[in-house]
């Protein structure tokens, strides 16, 4: 049975704006990045060029949707800021998609039931973590339905969206994620916040998450990020102060 979180899952469904073909699968690994150019709407350029080039996959870094920004977080360990996080979106009656890994998913089942008890979407960012296209295509389709089936079988969830490990694709992997079935989902903006020795200040983080909004937007956060946990709520705040539903 399908228990997606209805906001979320509903966005990133209706999310794929019309794409032009990819005429053949290419093996290339690529390392995407939102980069810094922006258009007329704030939207991150090499943003709304993936999305146009591989929409027909099913793999995209935006929204279509010009009146929202959607939060996500990649959960590859635990640090001990998600039940903060959890509070937060609570609060503010937001819904995030939470990216787990096996190891996340494996060691902890009470974040991951109270991520679904509370309406959020569970994403999948592979049994390992490992870079999709370095594997093979039986390995990578492995990497991504034996996490799949553990998150199926121990929690009765069945997640539909992929995040690529390490931010790494090739058109042959976006295949292989599509032909599981699975949405492949990047960002359209995120700042270097993962690095737990070496937090941003919190005013820091604040004004160039606002500076950054745009309709559409997916941000990528971690949740090992003590700044994060703290500027969460007030970030929303500043979304919604913009005109942007989150």
């Amino acid at each position: 049975m399908k228990r997606i979180a209805p906001t979320a899952a509903a966005v990133i469904t209706a999310a794929i704006v019309p794409a032009v073909s990819v005429c053949a699968a290419d093996c290339t690994k690529i390392g995407y990045g939102q980069g810094t150019s922006v258009d007329a709407s704030n939207r991150p350029i090499d943003a709304v060029q993936f999305n146009d080039r591989y929409g027909d996959l099913d793999a995209f870094a935006l929204s279509a949707d010009d009146k929202r920004i959607v939060i996500t977080f990649d959960q590859g360990y635990e640090n001990g800021y998600t039940s903060k996080i959890l509070d937060t979106l609570k609060e503010k009656n937001v819904h995030a998609i939470f990216f787990l890994t096996g190891d996340y998913a494996k060691r902890e089942e009470s974040l991951v039931k109270r991520m679904i008890a509370e309406g959020h979407t569970l994403g999948n960012h592979g049994m390992t973590h490992a870079s999709l296209p370095t594997l093979s295509e039986d390995e990578a389709r492995d990497e991504i339905m034996s996490l799949h089936n553990y998150v199926l079988n121990n929690y009765g969830y069945e997640m539909q969206y992929f995040r690529c490990p390490c931010g790494e694709y090739s058109e042959q992997s976006l295949e292989t994620v599509q032909s599981c079935g699975y949405k492949t989902v990047f960002w359209s903006f995120a700042y270097v916040d993962w690095k737990t020795d070496d937090q941003p200040s919190a005013a820091y983080a604040k004004e160039k998450l606002a500076k950054s909004a745009h309709g559409g937007e997916i941000l990528l956060l971690h949740s090992v990020s003590a700044v994060n946990a703290e500027i969460l709520g007030d970030v929303i705040d500043s979304f919604r102060a913009q005109g942007f539903r989150v």
